[in-house]
């Protein structure tokens, strides 16, 4: 699959652009892991023109991780081409992608994110001036339409195909929906059937498993697909899917996880989060000032959520203290500590 001129190759399976979630330490591992791309946190374009530094450091991309996306969100088209090229000059990303799917409310309520589906001709206009004002691929994230009496996304879709977008991303569900009941795909199957759409359909919602990856793609005919809050505190979803799509080329994690145990064990999932928090640590945003300390603390906020909220602790009994105590953690020591004395209890 090809966006513009970028080739990720046979059925790319892409991280998902999510806040506070897929930081570079996270998006680097996702990429060793076989994700073919890899998405930013969405950034405020409004903050990037107010040159905000806290939103700039978002900006950071590692060599080693491309290709990466960087995801931004507004409402004002003259601040979304500014923020465009502001991303463009400062990360040289390999896609820029707009955010048009956002369902909370502190982003849709004020007519950004999924806020534009209530504002069609606003998001095209946003979709037209950010194409104009960079030279990388465009690509766009939105959802099936505002609730269950509006699906809106096979006429948008060619609307945003006819403004220059390059690649659509389109999550299985309404912006009413936000996150609950099933995703329905059959909508972005009849997207990718309309013989007038010639850019790439990703497809995103519940995909959880390599089993939901392959139907994906042989029932549904979707040129990629996304993954999103399945990833969080399982970055290995990503080899699991990849190893079901080409058994013949599996993913080699040797060099990636450092562990004595046999790739995907239970005992080689933990060393993997104990793997995700050091490289988290590792490539944190932090002050050029900062001190070690508080690099390493910087990294575990990042961090220490997926970890207590992963899937291999379920079933542990009693394991809500020590979720609590995995969440407190100051330093990747104290917080190493509490998930060796889990080990024993997920064999």
């Amino acid at each position: 699959m090809k966006i513009g001129t970028l080739d990720l190759g046979p059925r790319p399976v892409l991280l998902a652009p999510m806040e506070d979630v897929t930081d570079i330490g996270f998006r680097l591992l996702c990429r060793q892991m076989g994700a073919s791309m890899v998405y930013s946190e969405f950034v405020s374009s409004d903050a990037l023109v107010r040159n905000v530094n806290s939103t700039l450091q978002k900006l950071t991309v590692s060599p080693e991780e491309r290709p990466v996306a960087i995801q931004i969100y507004g409402k004002y088209p003259d601040a979304m081409a500014e923020a465009a090229r502001i991303v463009v000059d400062t990360a040289h990303p390999d896609v820029l992608d707009l955010n048009f799917g956002c369902p909370v409310k502190r982003v849709a309520v004020k007519g950004a994110g999924a806020g534009l589906l209530r504002d069609i001709p606003l998001m095209l206009e946003i979709a037209r001036r950010v194409v104009e004002a960079v030279d990388v691929p465009v690509t766009a994230k939105t959802r099936l339409g505002w609730d269950c009496n509006n699906i809106i996304i096979g006429d948008l879709a060619e609307q945003l195909q006819d403004q220059g977008i390059q690649a659509l991303t389109i999550h299985g569900r309404t912006r009413s929906q936000m996150y609950t009941g099933n995703a329905n795909w059959e909508p972005i199957a009849q997207v990718k059937r309309n013989p007038r759409i010639h850019i790439p359909i990703i497809g995103n919602g519940d995909i959880d498993s390599a089993g939901k990856a392959v139907d994906a793609f042989d029932n549904l005919g979707v040129d990629a697909i996304m993954v999103g809050r399945a990833t969080f505190g399982r970055p290995w979803i990503f080899k699991e899917i990849h190893d079901a799509l080409f058994p013949d080329a599996p993913i080699d994690t040797t060099g990636i996880i450092n562990s004595p145990h046999p790739p995907m064990s239970t005992d080689w999932k933990l060393d993997a989060l104990k793997q995700q928090v050091l490289t988290s640590i590792s490539h944190v945003r932090a002050p050029k000032a900062a001190d070690e300390r508080d690099r390493e603390h910087r990294g575990i906020l990042h961090s220490r959520r997926h970890i207590a909220n992963s899937p291999i602790f379920k079933g542990i009994p009693n394991f809500r203290e020590r979720r609590i105590a995995m969440l407190r953690a100051e330093t990747a020591d104290e917080l190493f500590s509490l998930m060796e004395e889990a080990r024993p209890l997920i064999q």
